[in-house]
């Protein structure tokens, strides 16, 4: 006989502790939730690293060549060397 509330006693309390990894504060809904999280940040970060990198080059090819430094002058800045003289021609 007390084996058999003993066997119950263990039952109950592995079901409660069940419901408690299912259901739970801390359960499988908190964990799909902070795994959602996660994967969110880790493509946040994936898309900061390839924006880094990026960057990074710029910055050595600005380091390295002045013919980055030339173009971005061009471009951005509409500069222009000695004795060029600077035609814009517009589309129709």
């Amino acid at each position: 006989m007390s084996a058999r509330f003993i066997t119950l006693g263990l039952l109950a309390l592995l079901a409660l502790v069940q419901a408690e990894l299912w259901l739970g504060k801390n359960g499988l809904p908190r964990v799909m939730e902070l795994q959602s999280r996660l994967d969110d940040q880790q493509a946040r970060n994936q898309d900061a690293r390839l924006r880094n990198d990026r960057l990074a080059a710029e910055v050595r090819d600005l380091k390295e060549g002045l013919e980055m430094v030339e173009e971005k002058a061009r471009l951005e800045l509409g500069m222009v060397k000695p004795d060029e003289i600077f035609v814009q021609v517009m589309p129709r």
